[in-house]
């Protein structure tokens, strides 16, 4: 199984740390190989096209902003 890529956008404030614990627990409930990186430089979070924080990609892929639930992550997850 190939390693599933998660981006978390945001600056690092409370609701960015919670969709990041939100994606974590998702990962850890699938049992998948991820990895999850926190985007906080501004400028990157522009050029990808974010306009709006917290924000959450899947390899690549912007999939929702805002605080995200990790039951919807799973479900995110494994379309």
């Amino acid at each position: 199984m190939d390693t599933v890529k998660i981006e978390i956008f945001g600056t690092g404030c409370q609701k960015c740390q919670q969709l990041e614990a939100n994606a974590k627990q998702a990962v850890a409930n699938l049992h998948l190989s991820a990895e999850v990186l926190h985007i906080s430089d501004p400028m990157e979070i522009a050029m990808r096209g974010v306009m709006t924080t917290p924000a959450i990609a899947v390899n690549g892929k912007v999939v929702g902003t805002g605080v995200i639930s990790s039951a919807q992550i799973q479900s995110l997850l494994q379309n």
